[in-house]
């Protein structure tokens, strides 16, 4: 009995230290004499002094920072982008079990495939269609991550930087492209209002007295302001008017 309550005692705490806790949003990795034996649930697990041990994996969404990366692209310009990667554990015991360091795997993946991927598109493309490209990066990431349990559930190009000389170029174009509209935006309304001059004249054509109500209207405009030196124009109309009553009083 004496040796009784000393052994209850220490395997009471024996069974205590091998307890082990895994929370909701990890997954436990058991090694049984350094072999893969289970993937530990959350709550409480057993894991054996000596002949057992484990690795905790958090399974949770994990946002990566992608560093500034130098690339060029399909038209030799070169840019500097920066990227963020979200992504999730499927498969714990192939994140633990097929590479080294995930974490550090996936980070340097990305960079490698951010580069290539800026590689085969050209400027304009990199700046429109920043979604389409950022669509790629995730397909091929995935893929590739997918041997080591990793799901890449999306990548976002955060930002595109170019050099000065660039900049500067494309301000002008952009100008350049603002006044080529703005030209065509005036021709297409002189055209417009030719086709309404033309209406108005053909109308005016058909009844002589509408040209005489014009000008009288045009000068009543002009005449509310007296600062104004005005130059205007009699329609030949009038003078014929005048010389034909010229002739029939000269007779």
């Amino acid at each position: 009995m004496e040796f009784i309550v000393p052994l209850l005692v220490i395997l009471g705490f024996i069974l205590l230290s091998s307890v082990r806790q895994i929370n909701e949003y990890e997954r436990g990795i058991k090694f049984t004499k350094g072999k893969f034996s289970s993937i530990m649930k959350p709550g409480w697990n057993l894991v054996l002094p000596i002949f057992q041990s484990f690795k905790k994996v958090d399974i949770r969404t994990k946002a990566v920072d992608v560093p500034e990366q130098d690339a060029i692209t399909k038209d030799n310009v070169s840019v500097r982008i920066n990227a963020v990667i979200y992504y999730k554990i499927f498969d714990a015991s192939k994140a633990i079990l097929a590479v080294e360091n995930f974490y550090y795997a996936v980070s340097q993946l990305a960079q490698t495939t951010m580069r290539n991927a800026v590689g085969e598109v050209e400027l304009d493309e990199l700046l429109s269609e920043r979604e389409v490209i950022s669509k790629k990066i995730c397909e091929i990431i995935d893929k590739a991550t997918d041997p080591w349990g990793i799901k890449v559930e999306n990548v976002e190009l955060k930002d595109v930087a170019l050099p000065e000389e660039m900049k500067r170029v494309i301000a002008r174009v952009a100008e350049a492209e603002r006044e080529k509209r703005a030209v065509i935006t005036k021709a297409e309304g002189e055209v417009e209002a030719s086709e309404n001059l033309k209406i108005a004249a053909d109308n005016m054509a058909k009844n002589p007295v509408a040209v005489h109500l014009r000008t009288l209207e045009t000068i009543n405009d002009l005449s509310s302001d007296q600062s104004n030196t005005v130059i205007f124009a009699l329609p030949l109309d009038i003078l014929k008017t005048f010389d034909t009553y010229n002739k029939k009083n000269s007779e």
